[in-house]
């Protein structure tokens, strides 16, 4: 992993202004003159919902009742400081073998290569035991010392006794002994909103 960037000021990471700015899938098209915020996470976690939901903008991301829709890299330019990275959603089954090579291709050169990431926002479904490909790109991504989030998506969904076993389950999962790691997300509750900006503000100062 590259060396760490530096954040000048965390306070101004407010998701206050957002813009969308272009699709791309080619390294030699990433801007160079701001860092990355990327969130990536299985088709159907909710990724779009959630985007919708941090940026306050109803119609930003494109939801859609058909998982793998996103297909691109989408930078989105916030506070004018920094860029909101969706990456396209892993382990669609019914996407073509072709398509589901060309994608992982481009995620692993994202990754790889990409020298502006300053932290990932790795999505799980909350009511999902994490998957074959939740694990592997978990474990990858702590192999690289890539600095994430763990956001554990459609909190609303469950009951709170539900919500108190499933972060067990998804711990022992990822072979976590602390849940405080996790981050609970519901896009009908503004105040995990507020919870997650706060700790995105936390890891930039990193």
């Amino acid at each position: 992993m590259q060396n760490p960037i530096k954040v000048s000021n965390v306070k101004k990471i407010v998701f206050k202004k957002s813009n969308f700015l272009f699709s791309i899938l080619e390294e030699e098209f990433f801007p160079d003159d701001r860092f990355d915020i990327a969130i990536v996470g299985r088709s159907n976690v909710g990724k779009s919902s959630l985007i919708n939901h941090l940026l306050q903008r109803k119609k930003m991301a494109k939801v859609s009742q058909k998982p793998g829709k996103t297909q691109m890299i989408n930078y989105f330019l916030i506070d004018d400081l920094f860029y909101l990275v969706d990456l396209p959603g892993y382990g669609y089954a019914k996407v073509a073998k072709k398509t589901q090579r060309h994608w992982a291709e481009k995620l692993d050169n994202y990754f790889q290569k990409r020298k502006r990431l300053k932290l990932v926002l790795f999505l799980l479904d909350l009511r999902r035991e994490p998957t074959a490909d939740d694990l592997a790109f978990f474990q990858w991504t702590s192999f690289q010392k890539i600095p994430m989030i763990l956001v554990l998506t459609k909190k609303d969904k469950l009951k709170q006794n539900e919500i108190v076993k499933q972060k067990k389950v998804i711990a022992k999962s990822l072979s976590l002994e602390d849940e405080k790691d996790f981050v609970l997300y519901s896009v009908k509750d503004l105040q995990c909103r507020n919870n997650l900006i706060t700790k995105i503000q936390e890891r930039c100062k990193d």
